[in-house]
């Protein structure tokens, strides 16, 4: 519900009829907390308003939009918390590494 809301009011603001308006969203952790059927409809609902999204969500939650996204990322804290490494890559990249590793954990 809370994502037909969310898309409605968008679709409204930015004119859906007026196909190459500018329609960006920053959708924050949206992801984190419903399930992983809520994340496929909006993202399926963002989808069909050709609305191009970046999505800040935790890690583990990539599985579950990797469909609709081209690009990730990452930022990785080391264990001191003194410094932060932001990577970027590919989906296929980052799923590439996930397989070369053995696990969803990402080492900079």
């Amino acid at each position: 519900m809370a994502y037909t809301i969310l898309a409605s009011a968008l679709a409204y603001q930015f004119g859906a009829e007026k196909p190459r308006s500018f329609r960006f969203v920053i959708v924050d952790e949206a992801f984190g907390r419903g399930s992983e059927e809520s994340a496929r409809f909006g993202m399926e609902l963002f989808e069909m308003l050709n609305l191009q999204l970046l999505v800040l969500t935790p890690l583990q939650k990539i599985n579950v939009i990797e469909k609709y996204i081209s690009s990730v990322n990452f930022v990785h804290n080391n264990a001191e918390g003194s410094c932060s490494v932001l990577r970027n890559m590919t989906i296929e990249e980052l799923n590439q590494e996930r397989l070369d590793q053995g696990a969803m954990r990402i080492v900079s």
